[in-house]
């Protein structure tokens, strides 16, 4: 066959021509490239396409936040279907508000923008002693996250601006303090009910098994009795804790690096200030404005040419009723701690000094700066441990980020063995035996759901190849190789005969008490005699008085026009429940503030499902698809 390709390949290169040449010029080498990279559509918001590829990268920064914001979470329920296919519903409600918020013509403006950038307390930490932002470290802090501070900040906007969208509904709504009390009056009514449960344990004596009955549910039910597929494993884990542990500075760097930063390792520097205030009118007029200027001027002239009165004049003339009485003493405050134009002035006086005035929202302030506290300079052999530390970590820091793409790249061209990126990145090669696909909470890597599903792909299996390098971890890449495997079995009979009569014998119990549960149901409500229900019992949505869930819905959907109402409730595997419910009872009254809460609280939850409504309407108006199947609720297995 290969010889016939090889004498013909002239011929067979232009029939491909032939093929392929049509093809760029309608879609152009661009058109393949994007379509290839951008994977499959997931879903689609007034024509405009969401891809496979916009999805995990939603999904990994939504991912890397809740990481970094809880650094103790689980990691496999970040990696869950669920937690993915909620990812992928939260980009198209953000699709929906952002097609909304442009076709409503809502614009978040520069100011706007501005101060919510202000307000956000992650940036403000960023902020250097001095009070000016250190930009190297919000552009790491926003590349962590993918995206350069334009990206960040353009998408800051558009939240805003998607926010208007759902606000103009949910700061409108409204329920009346009357309407309140009647709908949670009816959804907390009370009722006196009587019940009587038939347990599966109760009609486990009366159960026969004979062998043929045994082998017939064993036989029947294989997927019970099996056993779980196992692999043992070898696998590398390439993060900044293991690469911290090969770092070695020299003992120059970390000198350097205390003489630059001993400041602000040692701590904040706090300031003493008194101050006159002289205040202004909301909206005052420049004449007005003026006027109050003039005065302060004269104050501070005043002051300048005798500081040692500077405490009368302030208890004189100051208009700030809380530090006046005290001679404008505001007593010692740190960087932040007042609004920026006031700290900028204060942080730049000698002690003893007087500032010009300083206009701040208040009004016009004049400054005399009384005494500087800065802390004690600690010594470089008192900070060496840290020292060491913080530069390790901001070393291993960025040797990860330099080494992550050379260790995905060689855990994939070495794909047969894991031995040669063990040297080549100078890790350890670890071990883990029996693994099944299930996630073990606190397992360590073995916690997170991907690698599973990685290790368990049929490629590994079948041809025992490295997996890809799977992101655990903030800051952490692992890959693993089976080294054996033990595939799934059903178990035989005679190992686990008595699991399959527990089962077979739990199932019988359970069938006989829902049986005998519901003749009794019937004979009760003929008017037979009734010994076995439990004494009165006062129940509520908001108070079970113990009862379950099942239960409980049952005897408060009963009919209230025909009492006594009786109701069977099947409880599966836990059998039958009969119910009967001899009064409906008002809700226990309700003080005035209770009542004032409870209105405020049905008014949000009011407002929640307008604001819901509105948005299925965005979506009915703008062909919203989602074209993944959402996950099936997980079903605990039954024991």
């Amino acid at each position: 066959m290969f010889d016939t390709i090889r004498n013909h390949k002239k011929y067979l290169m232009g029939f491909l021509l032939i093929l392929i040449i049509p093809s760029f010029i309608l879609f152009g080498v661009q058109g393949f490239n994007e379509s290839d990279q951008r994977g499959a559509v997931v879903a689609a918001v007034d024509g405009q396409e969401i891809t496979q590829l916009e999805w995990d990268q939603a999904h990994q920064a939504e991912s890397q936040r809740l990481r970094e914001a809880m650094p103790t979470l689980d990691a496999k329920l970040l990696d869950s279907e669920e937690a993915r296919y909620a990812t992928l519903e939260r980009l198209v409600r953000q699709r929906v508000l952002a097609v909304a918020a442009q076709k409503l013509n809502l614009y978040t403006s520069d100011q706007r923008l501005a101060r919510d950038l202000q307000s956000n307390e992650v940036i403000a930490s960023l902020r250097r002693p001095d009070g000016s932002l250190d930009v190297e470290a919000y552009r790491q802090l926003v590349g962590r996250q993918g995206m350069t501070p334009e990206m960040f900040e353009a998408q800051v906007r558009a939240d805003l601006s998607q926010r208007q969208v759902a606000q103009g509904i949910q700061g409108s709504g409204f329920a009346p303090q009357g309407l309140a009390k009647v709908a949670l009056d009816a959804f907390f009514e009370q009722r006196e009910v009587r019940v009587a449960r038939f347990s599966p344990s109760d009609f486990a004596a009366q159960v026969a098994l004979s062998d043929a009955d045994i082998e017939t549910f064993y036989n029947n039910n294989p997927a019970l009795f099996q056993s779980q597929e196992q692999a043992d494993v070898e696998y590398l884990v390439l993060d900044t804790a293991t690469l911290q542990k090969g770092i070695t500075l020299a003992e120059a760097d970390m000198r350097t690096y205390y003489d630059q930063n001993a400041a602000r390792l040692s701590g904040n520097e706090e300031r003493r200030a008194s101050h006159i205030l002289l205040t202004l009118a909301p909206g005052a007029s420049a004449a007005d404005k003026a006027a109050v200027r003039d005065k302060a001027a004269a104050l501070l002239a005043q002051v300048k040419a005798a500081p040692q009165t500077f405490a009368e004049a302030a208890k004189a003339n100051s208009q700030d009723p809380g530090s006046a009485v005290n001679g404008g003493d505001l007593d010692f405050f740190a960087r932040g701690a007042m609004v920026k134009a006031f700290e900028d002035a204060a942080f730049a006086l000698q002690k003893g000094a007087i500032s010009d005035l300083v206009e701040t929202e208040f009004g016009f302030h004049i400054i005399q700066l009384t005494d500087i506290k800065a802390p004690p300079q600690r010594s470089f052999e008192g900070m060496r441990a840290e020292i060491e530390l913080d530069l390790k970590k901001q070393q291993a820091q960025k040797l990860f980020a330099d080494s992550a793409e050379a260790f995905s790249n060689y855990v994939y061209e070495q794909g047969d063995n894991l031995a040669a990126t063990a040297e080549r990145f100078k890790l350890d090669l670890q071990t883990a035996k029996g693994l099944t696909r299930q996630p073990q909470p606190g397992a360590g890597v073995w916690a997170n759901e991907r690698l599973l599903n990685a290790v368990f792909a049929a490629d590994s299996i079948e041809k025992k190849r490295n997996t890809e390098a799977i992101e655990t971890a903030s800051g952490q890449l692992v890959s693993a190789r089976i080294v054996s495997y033990t595939p799934a079995r059903t178990q035989p009979l005679a190992e686990v005969r008595e699991v399959v009569r527990q089962r077979l014998l739990a199932q019988r119990a359970a069938e006989l008490a829902r049986e005998t549960g519901a003749k009794q149901l019937e004979a009760w409500k003929t008017g037979a005699d009734a010994p076995g229900l439990s004494a009165a019992l006062v129940v509520s949505r908001d108070n079970a008085q113990g009862i379950t869930a099942p239960v409980l819905n049952a005897a408060l959907s009963a009919d209230p026009k025909q009492l006594p109402a009786w109701v069977g409730v099947s409880l599966e595997e836990q059998g039958y429940a009969v119910v009967k419910v001899d009064q409906v009872l008002p809700r226990q009254p309700r003080d005035a503030q209770a009542q004032v809460q409870e209105a405020d609280q049905y008014s949000q939850w009011w407002s929640s499902a307008e604001s819901l409504a509105y948005y299925d309407t965005l979506k009915e108006r703008f062909k919203v698809q989602i074209k993944v199947p959402a996950p099936k609720p997980t079903v605990a297995p039954v024991r």
